[in-house]
């Protein structure tokens, strides 16, 4: 089982060396969490020491725990198909019907990884019209490349198939089944609960989302938005290598984290290693490297959060930093999480490694 004291040190030493303002780190194997470790500030301006409860603005880590986790839940239950036309959901899409659910879940539908759509619309509504006119950059299908588009798109595809709005899908679907219960988009509450995010004019973002897009949607969008705890996010670490069936069917959270791009390009001339959602070993946003077993998947989000779990072996990491409020140079959040999860996988029980 992880060390505690060798992954405290990492993350005391980052935030000593003034690399990040503060985290919130949690480890566990299977329904165990082994422990927990704040450090540092969750405001460096205010001089707000972090803490356990710190809720943290998890950038695109909504993709797979909000969004994905969503989308599979209606899967389970037969309301989506993974081959389902996205056009069937979203016409007003000038997109070829061969787009399909599994290509916006696998990174696989052709879409640009992002458009600044914040530098010109003004409204939600007028963002969601961009996003549905913008031309693909390579048929669906033929590469393995990130998207925020693709996951724009999949939160309101969610939005048409439930007939309610993402945050209430969500809240039906993932965060309260699993009673997570300080997880959501638009979160309220004094500003003490929060860690800051990048600072403008003096003053940061706090309890206010960081992504541009997805303050212009109003804060709910499928690729970024939603806050959360290291209690809540280890709590759904644990389910998803359990062998519940519910709100998502545990084979269908297994088929989620085995690679579905094989043979495909990626980014930056590596190949495009994704499950439904998740990162696999061998991508180019792949955090684990060889320290975890090739059954693992990871998922990261810009503010400086990090998920990763292995639902053979059980084990599982949540790491929670507010590193972009001391901007957006990501250098020393990678090297933390590289160094942060090699060093849990050294203590992995023996034969699971």
């Amino acid at each position: 089982m992880p060390d505690p004291i060798p992954l405290c040190r990492l993350v005391d030493e980052a935030v000593a060396a003034h690399s990040i303002p503060g985290a919130v780190v949690s480890a566990g194997m299977g329904p165990s969490t082994l422990f927990s470790h704040a450090a540092g500030q969750a405001d460096a301006i205010d001089a707000r020491p972090m803490t356990s409860d710190t809720v943290f603005d998890i950038a695109s880590l909504t993709k797979v725990v909000a969004t994905t986790t969503a989308a599979l839940a209606l899967i389970g239950s037969g309301r989506l198909g993974l081959d389902d036309a996205v056009a069937g959901y979203l016409p007003e899409t000038v997109w070829p019907r061969q787009v399909t659910i599994r290509h916006l879940l696998t990174h696989t539908s052709g879409l640009p990884a992002s458009r600044k759509f914040y530098e010109w619309c003004a409204t939600r509504d007028e963002v969601l019209h961009a996003l549905c006119q913008t031309s693909l950059e390579a048929p669906p299908g033929t590469r393995a490349a990130y998207s925020d588009l693709g996951f724009m798109a999949l939160g309101e595809l969610i939005t048409a198939a439930t007939g309610e709005p993402l945050e209430a899908a969500v809240g039906r679907l993932v965060t309260g089944p699993l009673g997570m219960e300080s997880t959501g988009f638009n979160p309220s509450g004094p500003v003490e609960r929060f860690a800051a995010t990048e600072v403008y004019d003096g003053s940061p973002w706090v309890g206010i989302v960081h992504d541009e897009n997805a303050r212009m949607m109003g804060g709910v969008a499928g690729h970024a938005g939603l806050f959360s705890t290291v209690t809540d996010l280890a709590c759904f670490a644990q389910w998803w290598v359990s062998a519940d069936d519910a709100p998502v069917p545990a084979s269908l959270r297994r088929m989620a984290t085995r690679c579905q791009t094989v043979g495909l390009p990626g980014s930056e001339g590596l190949p495009g290693c994704r499950g439904l959602g998740w990162v696999c070993p061998g991508d180019r946003y792949d955090i684990l490297g060889n320290a975890w077993p090739a059954t693992s998947v990871s998922h990261t989000g810009f503010t400086g959060t990090s998920l990763a779990l292995d639902p053979v072996s059980g084990l599982w990491v949540v790491l929670l930093t507010n590193s972009v409020h001391f901007g957006r140079d990501a250098t020393a959040i990678k090297s933390l999480r590289r160094a942060l999860h090699a060093t849990a996988a050294v203590s992995l029980p023996a034969g699971l490694g």
